[in-house]
């Protein structure tokens, strides 16, 4: 028996997906924007849910802590986010952005929406909402089994 075409599989086609898109969209950053693609995740995160720690930055932006530190600390260095101590919590600290970093918000929302359009270009309205319907069915589906994994650890 043959096995399965690796291109069939689901988690595959996905993964070639991201990589596709996450190249042209990083190019898109550095071009528009002049940050980097993790920065801009999390430079949209803090624009839209600050103040936020570190850790709600990771969850928000979809990145691991140290993606999330490190892209916080590039966007302190030029000036787009500010940290502060946290009030509740004496150790950590507080990300929010600096005038500065709510224009360049904008700018890369702009992008996002841009972009977004770009890519959902060969899909009909219908096959945009059916598409978008799956991905969040999908999304619960599998969050819905980590969480019950979560759970039971």
């Amino acid at each position: 028996m043959k096995p399965p075409a690796l291109e069939r599989f689901l988690t595959y086609r996905l993964h070639v997906l991201n990589k596709i898109t996450d190249r042209d969209t990083n190019r898109a950053y550095l071009e528009d924007c002049g940050i980097p693609l993790g920065e801009a995740r999390c430079l949209a995160a803090i624009g839209r849910y600050a103040p936020l720690s570190v850790n709600d930055l990771a969850r928000a932006a979809n990145l691991n802590k140290g993606q999330a530190s490190r892209s916080a600390q590039a966007l302190v260095d030029r000036g787009l986010v500010e940290k502060a101590l946290s009030a509740s919590d004496g150790r950590g600290v507080v990300l929010t952005p600096t005038a500065a970093g709510m224009t360049q918000y904008q700018r890369v929302v702009d992008l996002i929406a841009r972009r977004n359009d770009e890519i959902f270009g060969c899909l009909d309205a219908e096959e945009q909402r059916a598409l978008g319907a799956m991905l969040d069915r999908l999304i619960e589906h599998l969050q819905a089994r980590e969480d019950g994994a979560d759970d039971e650890a």
